[in-house]
């Protein structure tokens, strides 16, 4: 049975911990160089958000949650599922499609439409993954293409379907019913808006992510997979056949990402859909070391600088793209400061090893004895 471990514990707040450290240094010296008044930034995005604004980080937060899971799935198995935007696009089009068509009555039209979003986004992940385990090709490489595929395809399909709303440019598929238009929670006192309701999918995703990829037999072999191969092969593991359904779960999972917009806010799929929260999702990922608490916390972090940077014009005189420098910054240092951590950990734990067999035998060889 596993322990806890303070130094552990410790080691894996000090990697965001650093991340977040050096994102707002980095980020007050451009400040600082383009003559920007750094202290009012700060104030601004540090500032304790209204209401109002709590809902928009939560549900914010909710749509970055479910999209990095989609990209967690992947990178539990050394895969990287770039492609996440794209099976969104894809998925959140054949759900606001078939949504509207209302040939079911509210509650049932709500979960087929989630059904529907899952297998449109795991089809189009499997282009990627037979691609990997037929012909050989990097799954970077088709992902990212396959994103570009997919907005072409959708917005051509989308302008086969669409319905134009009048006096605007916006062209949108057919409206949900009112009947599958979920109203959402009433969870922040003193706001006016409300959470998504599909919130509670977000959390049933977490709590399914947690216990599959850390309790179950497919958990396992999908870890032993991406650490090693070799051994996963000598365990009994079907490689190719764990590549194709980590792919396409993977974008089953992205196939979620825009059911909250849709049956929360948008009630239908057009030109004005938010666009980007795959490659937010790789961002959230990393930074919530693909744990699902982790996950979470990264993605209130994410939301919360998104809704603090639109007073940053007003308040500060700053356009609020600052805040994407802080999130790069943050996805490019939390990689390295990962890495300088783990380092840290294996000396760490060969310190420890070294006393232990000292204390057992005072004749044995130090750790740089042993090196040598």
């Amino acid at each position: 049975m596993s322990t806890f471990s303070p130094r552990k514990a410790l080691l894996a707040i000090a990697a965001p911990a650093l991340a977040l450290i050096v994102a707002f240094v980095v980020t007050s010296v451009i400040l600082l160089a383009f003559g920007d008044p750094v202290v009012e930034v700060w104030q601004t995005i540090l500032s304790a958000p209204k209401p109002r604004q709590f809902v928009q980080i939560v549900n914010g937060a909710t749509v970055y949650y479910l999209s990095a899971v989609a990209v967690a799935v992947g990178f539990r198995m050394n895969l990287f599922n770039i492609g996440v935007d794209g099976q969104y696009r894809v998925a959140a089009f054949a759900g606001a499609l078939f949504a509207g068509q209302a040939w079911f009555p509210g509650p049932v039209n709500v979960i087929l439409t989630i059904i529907v979003a899952m297998i449109a986004g795991g089809l189009w992940a499997s282009i990627a993954a037979y691609l990997k385990v037929k012909r050989g090709i990097s799954e970077v490489i088709s992902t990212i293409m396959l994103n570009a595929i997919a907005t072409g395809v959708v917005q051509w399909l989308l302008l086969k379907v669409a319905v134009k709303q009048p006096g605007s440019n916006t062209i949108t598929t057919k409206p949900i019913p009112e009947s599958s238009q979920l109203d959402g929670l009433s969870l922040i006192p003193g706001a006016a808006n409300k959470v998504y309701t599909l919130l509670l999918l977000a959390i049933l995703v977490g709590s399914a992510y947690w216990f599959i990829i850390g309790k179950t037999r497919f958990g396992f072999d999908l870890r032993a997979t991406g650490r090693s191969e070799t051994a996963a092969v000598a365990s009994g593991v079907k490689v190719p056949r764990m590549v194709v359904t980590t792919m396409v779960a993977s974008g089953a999972l992205a196939g979620l990402i825009g059911m909250p917009l849709l049956f929360g806010q948008d009630h239908n799929y057009g030109t004005t859909f938010q666009a980007g929260l795959g490659f937010a999702g790789i961002g959230i990922a990393l930074l919530g070391r693909n744990h699902p608490v982790g996950i979470a916390f990264a993605a209130l972090l994410w939301s919360f600088l998104d809704v603090q940077s639109n007073a940053l014009q007003i308040r500060a005189g700053v356009a609020s793209e600052v805040v994407f420098i802080i999130q790069g910054v943050i996805l490019f240092a939390v990689v390295i400061a990962y890495e300088l951590i783990r380092r840290a950990d294996v000396r760490l734990e060969q310190q420890r090893v070294a006393r232990e067999l000292s204390a057992v035998s005072p004749d044995a060889p130090s750790v740089e004895g042993a090196r040598a």
